[in-house]
């Protein structure tokens, strides 16, 4: 078969086409747990160690002998193999029996035709390498790199279930509910239910429903935060700071968050004054894209000597606290307050 895109995965499982051979692997998590929770759906009853499998690297050795044993009183047999070292170059190392990877393309090789009918495998990899197992799998069952979704394909993700429940909510408004909260697909999913049940059916999602009842990724709560200092509007910055302390949200995490945001910021203006690519000097993912306007607008505010001071006075600001100089809360305010 081939490498899938995600969709065309989903749309194979939705039509209830199961294969006998899988490779799901990358970032995206939920969508990838989605799909193998599909799989498993559309496999049916299953009764562990009997029809349904789970290898990882502690029980490798056994995946050949557990694919040739019948899978007693059912027609096939389910095998998860999660994380098993399989697709990485130097799987050799990590294990005693450098073979069991020849052993086991080898024997796919000269059994799948076989046995491919009476088994549903399915590796589960965070990554992979280009290896001959890897080509084995693309020609003979699926494989799928699950990327991080890009923002116009989360937008149409969240649009869907929107439109299932007969909710509005239009481009802006979806947009500001991502910057919001943040690109992870479960969490947005959690947030977009949340906001679908409070207007209910018929009913329009706003940005004031959003900031009222979404929980902010402390990401974008700091460009709320560098806004107002880059506005000099020193007293909403530094309530904007109160809250975020107040809802428990730990000072180490605010401080490594401030500093990354204003590195960003600076990488920013370098960038810009070079005329370099700005989503390669930011090194942001395919579902960090759409922030690169939003970095560009920020540091506008400040010069490029400025942000290079606020980011020595957050390392100095590290150094005292750690220690015993002065409390973090104290120094985050002397610095807001200094600059404005």
């Amino acid at each position: 078969m081939s490498n899938l895109k995600i969709e065309e995965l989903e749309k194979r499982l939705k039509q209830n086409q199961l294969d006998s051979l899988y490779l799901l692997y990358g970032e995206e998590r939920f969508l990838l747990e989605s799909c193998l929770k599909k799989i498993k759906g559309l496999f049916g009853e299953t009764l562990k160690g009997i029809n349904h499998i789970d290898i990882d690297e502690t029980n490798l050795n056994e995946i050949i002998s557990n694919i040739e044993t019948p899978p007693f009183g059912f027609d096939r047999k389910l095998i998860i193999a999660k994380n098993t070292g399989l697709f990485k170059k130097d799987f050799k190392k990590k294990t005693s029996d450098n073979t069991i990877k020849t052993k086991f393309l080898e024997y796919l090789e000269e059994n799948f035709n076989s046995i491919k009918d009476s088994i549903v495998l399915a590796f589960i990899e965070q990554d992979v390498e280009k290896s001959n197992l890897l080509s084995f799998i693309e020609k003979n069952g699926v494989s799928c790199n699950f990327e991080y979704q890009k923002p116009n394909q989360i937008q149409a993700r969240i649009k869907q279930i929107t439109n299932a429940y007969k909710v509005n909510i239009d481009v802006p408004t979806l947009s500001y509910f991502i910057e919001v909260c943040g690109t992870n697909m479960q969490e947005l999913i959690n947030e977009i239910r949340k906001l679908i049940e409070y207007v209910g059916e018929n009913g329009t999602i706003t940005k004031e429903d959003i900031d009222s009842l979404s929980i902010k990724k402390i990401e974008s709560v700091i460009f709320d935060l560098t806004d107002n200092l880059g506005k000099k509007q020193t007293k909403q910055a530094i309530d904007v700071l109160r809250n975020l302390i107040l809802e428990k949200e730990p000072v180490q995490k605010i401080l490594i968050t401030l500093y990354n945001h204003f590195k960003k910021l600076y990488l920013t203006k370098l960038a810009l004054q070079d005329n370099r690519n700005l989503i390669d000097a930011l090194e942001l993912k395919p579902n960090q894209t759409f922030l690169t306007n939003k970095y560009k607008t920020q540091s506008g505010y400040f010069k490029t000597n400025e942000l290079r001071n606020i980011l020595q006075q957050l390392i100095d600001l590290d150094y005292k606290y750690k220690i015993g100089l002065i409390d973090l809360e104290v120094g985050f305010e002397a610095i807001l307050c200094a600059y404005c």
